[in-house]
């Protein structure tokens, strides 16, 4: 027996203010996608709470009457993780928008999880503090969306990923009870349910709540762009930094085609138009440190063979070489009117190889791929542009985003590093993962949620969504493109 939609409705006006619930079907058009625009599906109807005691009511309300839910941030993911694929409550903690507390002797800052991620450094920077995740989606992604992805960013190599930037979180579990999970301490002596929370794509409850970390920002700060003649060399230029101990803040690439997008775009005069690839490193610390590092990493790129090296220090030039790295998916946008956007990881000592394999597939498919990525740590971007009215194109996009990250994961690497499975990758997850790795991996979902009610079906492979398309990719990597023999992973 299905779910009485119209009478779950009218208890849920009951619950919340009007305003709260939403059910026009034009209004839930807002709803049936995230970044991820390939699959959508309309939700039955949304819910905006703006406190906790409302998002717990709401949560016992479908845990008394059997109905599933996904919680959804800003919509800004890449995975399809917020998107009721099946009849299911979706949750909006969009109104959740208030700054709970600011401890800047402690430095750290307790948020809503609607709480914009740029918002957060808002708040604090007039006292010299910030807050370091910094996804490129920061102007509009959710510090609750951060949280259900783990999300990174350009200062992730130096500075880590969201949950290393996590205290403690006040969490909605799904039969709508109220928990505490972590610590304001840095270390604490009990289990880290707070880790195993972040990172959890929503399928353990709704933080509502979160302590986040501050940073000082540093004395000194600068920037070099680089240009190469092509991307090994940019890659080569990478290991040698790194290599060296020169640990940037964040180290960017990108290729060709994005440059040509953003140059269009922007017209941003210090992206030369004729490079293969232009490698962003930004390094911070105390001034003496970072003029040694600039000195030692603007000798590297040289000796890799950048045809120029530009150095930033002033924040406004600062901003503008960061500008075109941060508005590179828009930029590529303004061309080609559909993307699809994935996320593997490879080590950095196998870029060159699976970039140049990443090439190869792009001209067996037909279709173009542009690279934008986070270099330092080996977090490949690559977007597969196309046309959505070509006759039977998504399932050949599809196919070729599989086909990549089969490449990642054959180079000892990973099917994602900061934008999550949700439902666009669960068909891979055990390329990387045996059956009794997944098998403990639902059990700690099942101490949270039972009856798994909380954003069903992401994540973890279902015959009846996987069998047949990751068979398929699996064939298409057998047959197609690989690593050359002898390619240096690790």
């Amino acid at each position: 027996m299905g779910i009485n939609w119209p009478a779950l409705e009218r208890q849920l006006r009951q619950l919340l203010p009007q305003r709260a619930v939403v059910s026009a079907r034009q209004e839930l058009l807002s709803y049936d996608c995230d970044g991820l625009t390939l699959s959508r599906h309309q939700p039955p109807l949304v819910v905006l709470p703006e406190t906790t005691a409302e998002v717990s009511a709401v949560l016992g309300l479908c845990h008394r009457e059997g109905v599933p839910f996904v919680a959804r941030g800003s919509g800004t993911g890449l995975s399809g993780g917020a998107v009721a694929e099946t009849e299911c409550l979706v949750i909006a903690t969009s109104r959740m928008r208030r700054v709970l507390a600011i401890d800047l002797p402690n430095r750290r800052i307790t948020v809503q999880p609607g709480v914009i991620n740029n918002s957060v450094t808002r708040a604090v920077a007039g006292d010299g503090f910030y807050y370091a995740p910094d996804p490129s989606s920061q102007v509009a992604c959710s510090i609750g969306g951060n949280i259900a992805e783990n999300s990174g960013g350009v200062h992730c190599l130096k500075y880590g990923v969201t949950s290393n930037h996590v205290l403690a979180m006040e969490v909605v579990l799904p039969d709508g009870s109220v928990i505490q999970l972590g610590s304001e301490l840095d270390e604490a002596p009990e289990l880290d349910l707070r880790g195993a929370f972040v990172g959890s794509e929503g399928t353990l409850g709704v933080a509502t709540a979160i302590t986040l970390r501050l940073l000082r920002k540093p004395q000194s700060v600068a920037v070099l762009l680089a240009d190469f003649s092509s991307m090994e060399a940019a890659g080569e230029a990478v290991r040698l930094v790194t290599a060296a101990g020169v640990l940037p803040a964040g180290m960017e690439m990108m290729d060709r085609l994005c440059l040509e997008a953003v140059n269009n775009a922007f017209g941003i005069e210090e992206y030369p138009a004729d490079a293969a690839a232009v490698l962003l490193i930004e390094l911070d610390g105390q001034e003496r440190e970072v003029a040694e590092a600039v000195e030692l990493a603007t000798d590297f790129c040289r000796q890799a063979g950048a045809r120029s090296v530009r150095q930033a220090w002033d924040q406004a030039e600062r901003d503008l070489l960061w500008k075109g790295r941060k508005s590179a998916i828009s930029a590529l946008g303004r061309s080609y009117p559909n993307y699809y956007l994935q996320d593997g990881v490879v080590p950095r000592s196998a870029l060159p190889q699976v970039l140049a394999a990443i090439e190869q597939l792009s001209q067996s498919y037909g279709l173009p791929v542009a690279n934008v990525f986070h270099a330092g740590d080996g977090n490949l971007h690559p977007l597969i542009l196309y046309r959505a009215n070509e006759p039977g194109i998504k399932e050949r996009v599809q196919e070729l985003g599989g086909a990549i990250l089969r490449l990642c994961v054959d180079a000892g690497g990973s099917i994602t590093g900061e934008h999550g499975v949700g439902s666009d990758k669960r068909c891979y997850l055990d390329w990387m993962y045996s059956s009794d790795d997944l098998a403990t991996m639902q059990l700690v979902r099942q101490a949270f949620d039972p009856l798994r009610r909380a954003n069903p079906g992401k994540i973890f492979p279902t015959p009846r969504s996987c069998a047949e398309s990751a068979r398929r990719v699996e064939v298409l990597a057998a047959e197609g493109v690989r690593l050359p023999a002898g390619a240096e992973v690790f």
